[in-house]
């Protein structure tokens, strides 16, 4: 599968003026396509035959030549790796503190039952409570009506013996 590369980021992506590239293609060296008026290059090919000579001059090779230390496929995919391996130090990263965020939400879940649990016993004993009460108060009233009505019963029976 070939890339493409726009005109414009492959000469960024090879630190070349877009005139050196220009001429690049017009010998031939650079396999290009047009899409929607705008110029591709494809990168394969494109980065391995762009290799400073040297004297400083830009030539055009199909071999494979190697710069001074590394070159410059090496240091590209030195560059990914390290990327890659900042992407996993971060999805790790990630994770963790996921992990320690769930596990402080998962506590205060387990507490929050706890307290619900609790409320609800003393909403159970606060409403038997209330029964009790209120079973008090009817037997408070039958009981004061039951003396008002023996109270004037006597009265009345005083009043009539008088």
């Amino acid at each position: 599968m070939k890339t493409y590369l726009a005109i414009d980021e492959f000469c960024q992506l090879v630190h070349l003026k877009r005139e050196v590239v220009d001429g690049m293609i017009q010998r031939g060296a650079l396999n290009t396509k047009v899409d929607n008026g705008v110029m591709y290059i494809e990168a394969n090919e494109g980065t391995m035959s762009v290799v400073p000579a040297s004297n400083g001059d830009m030539v055009v090779s199909n071999e494979h030549y190697t710069l001074p230390g590394e070159s410059f496929v090496e240091k590209t995919i030195g560059t990914i790796l390290n990327l890659h391996e900042k992407v996993l130090d971060a999805k790790d990263e990630t994770l963790e503190a996921l992990r320690n965020e769930n596990k402080f939400l998962k506590e205060a879940l387990y507490s929050m039952q706890e307290l619900y649990d609790e409320d609800r016993k003393t909403v159970e004993t606060l409403t038997n409570q209330l029964k009790l009460a209120q079973e008090e108060v009817e037997f408070l009233k039958r009981k004061y009506k039951l003396m008002w009505n023996k109270a004037i019963e006597n009265f009345n029976d005083n009043k009539g013996k008088s």
